[in-house]
C-alpha cells in the first residue's frame, strides 16, 4: 500500500475485531496470496496464466494422457518458480494467527506448498500437490523429492522406477475429481466456521467457488481480501482490495498486540 487511508484502516480494524470474536476462523486462498512470492496467477487480465495459454491444451487429463511432453515442458517453468519462491508477509501472518488459536483451518486452492511452508498446519490443498507423484501405470505414489531436482534441471519427464510408466504430480488437472477426503473436510470445515477470510481468490472455479456459501448459510461473517471483485462481494462484512502480504501482518498484528 502506498498509503494507508482511512477505509483501509478501519476494514483492518474490522477484520481483526471478527477474528477476535470468532470460535472458528477458517482461511480460504488462491492464487493471489502467492503471487507476491513471484508465482504467477492464472486469471489476472494481461498477465495471468490463461491468458497466455489455453488450460485444456495444456493442463487438463485428456491433454496429459495425449502429450505428457507438452504438459512436463509447459508445467516446467511454474514448477521452478513454485518450488524456488519462499512464503511471503501473508504466508507467514496467517501462520501465525493460526499458532496462536486465532484459525483453524487453511483451505487452498494453491499447489505451491507455501502455507506449509510458512508453519501452517491442518492445511487442506484441495487442488492436490507437487510434493507427491503417482505412476499411471501400476498407481505407486512416490515423493517427488527424489526425483524432482532431476526434472527442474533437465526438464525431462519423470518414470516410475518400479514398472518404467509415466509419473504424474498429484496436482489436480483439468477433468479430475478433487481430492474426496479433502474436499469433505473443507466442506466441514466452512459449515462450521463462523468466520470466513477469502484471501487472494476471485472465486471464479468450481467447486471452490461454493464454499462460502456453506460457510454463510451457517450464519459465518465473511471477509474477502482480494484486488478483483468477487460473487459474494455483495454480502461480504469486509471487503480489502490491497496487497495481501502487505494487508495480512496488519491484521494479525492488531489481533495478537491489541
Amino acid at each position: 500500500m502506498t498509503s494507508t487511508s482511512r477505509i483501509i484502516v478501519e476494514s483492518i480494524h474490522r477484520t481483526a475485531e471478527l477474528i477476535k470474536q470468532s470460535h472458528q476462523t477458517v482461511v480460504l486462498t488462491g492464487a493471489g496470496i502467492s503471487t507476491p512470492s513471484g508465482i504467477p496467477d492464472f486469471r489476472s487480465p494481461g498477465i495471468g496464466l490463461w491468458t497466455r495459454y489455453l488450460p485444456m491444451e495444456v493442463a487438463s487429463l485428456s491433454a496429459f494422457r495425449y502429450d505428457p511432453e507438452l504438459f512436463y515442458s509447459w508445467l516446467h517453468p511454474l514448477a521452478v518458480q513454485m518450488l524456488s519462491a519462499q512464503p511471503n508477509p501473508a504466508h507467514t501472518a496467517i501462520a501465525l494467527l493460526q499458532a496462536n488459536g486465532f484459525v483453524s483451518t487453511i483451505i487452498t486452492q494453491n499447489i505451491d506448498g507455501l502455507h506449509t511452508r510458512a508453519g501452517a498446519k491442518n492445511v487442506l490443498e484441495i487442488h492436490g500437490t507437487l510434493r507427491t507423484m503417482t505412476c499411471i501405470k501400476c498407481f505407486m505414489q512416490i515423493s517427488s523429492d527424489a526425483i524432482i531436482q532431476e526434472y527442474l534441471s533437465t526438464c525431462k519427464m519423470p518414470h516410475c522406477q518400479i514398472c518404467g510408466g509415466m509419473l504424474k504430480p498429484d496436482v489436480i488437472l483439468y477433468e479430475e475429481q478433487l481430492p474426496v477426503k479433502i474436499w469433505i473436510k473443507a466442506e466441514e470445515a466452512c459449515r462450521k466456521c463462523d468466520l470466513l477470510l477469502v484471501v487472494g481468490t476471485s472465486l471464479e472455479v468450481m467447486p471452490s467457488a461454493k464454499l462460502p456459501i456453506l460457510a454463510l448459510e451457517n450464519g459465518a461473517s465473511l471477509v474477502i481480501v482480494n484486488y478483483m471483485d468477487t460473487y459474494v462481494d455483495v454480502r461480504a462484512n469486509v471487503i480489502i482490495r490491497e496487497n495481501v502480504a502487505e494487508v495480512f501482518p496488519l491484521i494479525s498484528e492488531q489481533v495478537l498486540n491489541d
